[in-house]
């Protein structure tokens, strides 16, 4: 189960559901596990969305769906029609649109209930703490290392749990970082690999609905976080292979001497790997 520790601290800024909410969350109210006070949590909850792309697009949908109160998203790319393969968050109609802005207006279509808040810009060094400061959780939808690295230390360095997950081809990969006493992304990766090593899902390819099992798998990690139900992917890291249809795992720890979450950090503040191609 889920420690204390573990569940996000929300103050509840809203105290009942509406006649309209009572009926939309039904099935989630008849859960023992959820019920009336669950659904408030997730009414409560402020979950920053990086990337609305593969991953970003069920992390957006099934999130809005399950009424979590305010969703940021952070991107700075437009619409484009390669993307319309996996990104189901969009249409033909939205190519050449920015993608925060089809994205809300998807949403919010789906729950016009919930707060979408979008940020039209690059995740760097100089604004993680603006875009982070007023979430309660933050999912790592991203494709691009010098992101992910820049998503984990601002998580480290600001406290709040990082659902990570990762696509390539037909395999993906889910955890939880940056919670208390669990590992971080530099646990398990250190340093960036030399720029050109690892081919990007642009440069090597991807299956279309692999984004859509692997982002909902974080968004099943990102309301247990919000619940503070169950037992989320901590030290543990989720592996799919969608040819083989098999799930593995293996297990993460905390490295003592990580150098942003271990027991004498090297890196304190934001770092920008400028030497990568960020798209």
């Amino acid at each position: 189960m889920a420690t204390k520790t573990q569940t996000v601290d929300a103050k509840a800024q809203f105290t009942n559901l509406s006649k309209d909410e009572i009926l939309r969350y039904s099935r989630h109210l008849i859960m023992p596990e959820v019920g009336m006070e669950g659904q408030l949590k997730l009414k409560n909850a402020k979950v920053l969305l990086i990337g609305t792309g593969g991953l970003g697009a069920p992390l957006g949908l099934y999130l809005a769906a399950a009424g979590v109160g305010k969703l940021g998203l952070v991107d700075f790319d437009v619409v484009d029609s390669t993307n319309l393969q996996r990104q189901v968050t969009f249409g033909a109609q939205d190519v050449g649109k920015p993608k925060t802005l089809a994205a809300k207006n998807r949403l919010s279509s789906l729950n016009s209930d919930i707060e979408i808040e979008t940020f039209e810009t690059k995740l760097e060094s100089g604004n993680a703490l603006e875009l982070f400061k007023d979430f309660d959780i933050v999912v790592d939808g991203t494709d691009n290392f010098p992101t992910r690295y820049l998503v984990n230390d601002a998580c480290i360095l600001l406290g709040k749990p990082n659902v990570y997950g990762s696509i390539f081809r037909f395999e993906g990969q889910v955890t939880v970082f940056g919670a208390p006493d669990g590992p971080c992304y530099r646990c398990l990766y250190p340093e960036p690999p030399p720029p050109g090593l690892v081919p990007s899902c642009a440069e090597g390819g991807v299956l279309g609905v692999l984004p859509g099992i692997v982002g909902s798998l974080q968004t099943n990690e990102a309301l247990k976080l919000a619940l503070g139900i169950g037992e989320p992917l901590i030290g543990r890291l989720l592996l799919f292979d969608a040819l083989t249809t098999e799930f593995d795992e293996m297990k993460i720890k905390r490295n003592p001497d990580c150098p942003v979450c271990g027991e004498h950090p090297t890196i304190t503040e934001y770092v920008d790997y400028v030497e990568f191609c960020t798209r």
